[in-house]
């Protein structure tokens, strides 16, 4: 018993093909605009990624070179291991 599946109307599909796209109908001048601000717009992206991350890195060397200069730290931290020295 079990149920037989609908199918939906394939009318969808043979209507957009005949129908005129957005990009058919805007002129290649503002075509040409909106790629040229989409490709500003991925360029500054990446230069506030990247700016983000450098400021990250700076962190991290900034907190590991205090961390190197407190002497708990260091004490708790390295490998004591005094019959490498004798």
């Amino acid at each position: 018993m079990a149920k037989k599946r609908r199918q939906a109307p394939a009318t969808s599909a043979s209507a957009g093909s005949s129908a005129p796209t957005l990009k058919d109908m805007l002129s290649p001048d503002v075509l040409r605009k909106l790629k040229a601000q989409a490709e500003e717009l991925k360029a500054t992206e990446a230069a506030q990624q990247e700016q983000r991350r450098k400021e990250a890195e700076e962190q991290r060397k900034a907190e590991q070179k205090r961390l190197e200069g407190d002497f708990e730290y260091l004490l708790n931290n390295t490998n004591i291991d005094w019959k490498k020295y004798k």
